[in-house]
């Protein structure tokens, strides 16, 4: 059967940048395999160099590990960047049109905040793109941290004009409606915000230079404060509409984002915690560690467990995955399935090992890690659904009656 669904390019919306952040997303889970199962001593994250001396004395099965990794940064790294250019350049027509309008003009307006969250996950990709092929940039990466921030300050400028121009217009006259907040869509800022501020916080856990760290944690931290005020208040908001309302069923995957922002902002605070303890002697302890991610861990599940069992009783799937109806808004459930896997990660090595819980490489240890890859391979399997979906779809037949 031809796939007919409606195409993206017919339909787009800002929440077409989503899948840009989830093929982003895609290639971070990628990098995981490198950042824990290759040595890089004296560096908080393995560069080409490290990579390509690790193998010189590696087996078939970790050659192979390597190579899955660098193939699969490589392929959704790709999809990241090409997918970004793609919703950006539909930006300026979708706002002068009729339908643009009406987003502007509607609670929605905050989905426009998909496109700083694209840019920023964008720029974190490219940094890995950088490490993983580039040769030699960690002898110049002291020069490229300052850059780095001023990329992510540019960004998160942009963001917060467009939430200053949302709140402006909802609370200074009025207009937002309450009755159709009936979700988490307006928790996309605090995902915007948080991952604007790992994206801060990098230069922080790994630059030598003092002051590039402590600007770095400074500007970290201010967008840390403001992704966890939003995210609270748009829970109370989302939760009291859906308690009267119900949930919009075609925003039931916005109640899953809580669980990729508590996963970037457990890497904030991480990325926090390594420059404090490195530039301002602030030392926690490996149990320390370990509660935290267990804590930042817990809540995810919470949430997924939420997040699937109301995505099930509305019969979402059926619906905008596997039946004939299509939503942007579907590509909302990439990032928890890949925030998990990611978290899981972090979890085992800088919890469990790191604690003396499991020992690496042990079969606990591969048995929890079955985990995180599980959940990485279903999330690139609706990855490669999607997209089908969307943007390889036929032109729908218009019916003869119809055309007349």
């Amino acid at each position: 059967m031809p796939n007919t669904h409606a195409r993206a390019v017919d339909t787009w919306s800002p929440l077409y940048f989503l899948a840009s952040v989830g093929a982003g997303g895609l290639a971070v889970s990628f990098f995981m395999y490198l950042m824990f199962w290759v040595p890089h001593p004296g560096r908080a994250v393995p560069v080409v160099e490290d990579i390509a001396s690790h193998l010189g004395s590696a087996d078939v099965v970790t050659i192979a590990m390597v190579a899955l990794a660098m193939a699969g940064i490589a392929v959704f790294g790709a999809f990241n960047l090409g997918l970004l250019v793609w919703n950006l350049r539909r930006v300026p027509a979708f706002t002068r049109s009729e339908r643009g309008a009406s987003l502007l003009a509607s609670n929605a307006e905050t989905q426009l905040m998909a496109m700083p969250l694209a840019l920023a996950m964008s720029v974190n990709v490219g940094f890995i793109l950088g490490l993983v092929f580039v040769p030699g940039l960690w002898s110049v990466v002291e020069v490229l941290f300052p850059l780095a921030i001023a990329a992510f300050a540019l960004i998160g400028g942009l963001a917060l004009r467009q939430v200053g121009r949302f709140l402006g217009r909802v609370i200074g006259s009025g207009g937002f409606d309450c009755r159709t907040n009936n979700s988490f869509a307006q928790l996309l800022p605090a995902f915007t915000f948080a991952m604007i501020g790992v994206g801060l916080a990098a230069p922080g856990a790994m630059s030598a230079t003092l002051s590039t760290a402590g600007i770095s944690i400074v500007l970290s931290t201010f967008f840390m404060v403001a992704a966890v005020v939003i995210a609270l208040v748009g829970l109370v908001l989302g939760v009291r509409a859906m308690m009267e309302h119900g949930v919009a069923v075609e925003q039931a995957p916005t109640l899953l984002i809580v669980v990729p922002i508590t996963t970037v902002l457990g890497i904030l605070a991480m990325r926090q915690g390594h420059g404090l303890h490195v530039h301002f002697a602030s030392h926690g302890t490996a149990g320390d560690m370990l509660v935290l991610l267990s804590r930042l861990l817990s809540l995810e599940v919470l949430f997924l467990l939420f997040g699937m069992t109301i995505l099930r009783a509305t019969g979402y799937l059926k619906r905008f995955v596997f039946g004939s109806e299509t939503s942007a808004g579907a590509y909302a459930l990439i990032c928890p399935g890949v925030a998990l896997s990611v978290m899981l990660h972090f979890w085992i090595n800088k919890g469990l090992v790191a604690a003396g819980v499991v020992t690496k490489f042990g079969v606990a240890y591969w048995a929890l890690g079955a985990v995180a890859l599980a959940a990485q391979l279903a999330m690139i399997w609706l990855f490669v659904v999607l997209h089908r979906r969307h943007f390889m779809a036929s032109p729908v037949p218009v019916p003869a009656t119809a055309a007349n």
